[in-house]
């Protein structure tokens, strides 16, 4: 039985994936996923965000098969871990992409390493508020596919 805290975080993972590619690199334009080594093409960086974004419907794919696995839990313990993947993204993200392999940065320009750690700051929120939501829901009963809360 797949436990609430891998789903969640799986699913965390390709939800934050999403998020990135949705906000960062479609909406506001700031950067594509080889920006950094290929900025002037075009067919190179939208074909890298479409295996991108793949990857991180795979990864919510495979979120979901691993709840449906899981043992009913309660809806703020899965919200956490679901947030925790997130941030998770954004810390695993930020550090391979980002700084390591200069793949792309959050906002290239003047200030590019300054929008990098804060991105890596959001990580670590989300990762720390996350967990403690996870942990508080914990205490909570689980609903049962009827509503009923277990246990009783």
């Amino acid at each position: 039985m797949a436990s609430t805290r891998s789903a969640g975080l799986v699913l965390g993972l390709g939800i934050g994936g999403f998020i990135d590619g949705i906000v960062l690199h479609q909406l506001l334009q700031w950067h594509h996923m080889l920006s950094g080594w290929y900025p002037a093409d075009a067919r190179v960086n939208m074909l890298a965000d479409g295996l991108f974004h793949l990857l991180c419907l795979v990864l919510v794919v495979a979120g979901v098969a691993l709840l449906a696995r899981a043992a009913p839990v309660a809806g703020r313990e899965l919200t956490g871990w679901v947030v925790a993947g997130w941030g998770a993204f954004n810390l695993v993200e930020g550090v391979v992409d980002h700084l390591v392999l200069g793949v792309h940065h959050v906002r290239h320009g003047p200030y590019q390493l300054a929008w990098d750690l804060a991105f890596l700051a959001l990580g670590t929120l989300l990762v720390v508020a996350g967990v403690l939501v996870a942990r508080s829901g914990r205490a909570a009963p689980a609903r049962t596919a009827a509503g009923r809360t277990g246990g009783a």
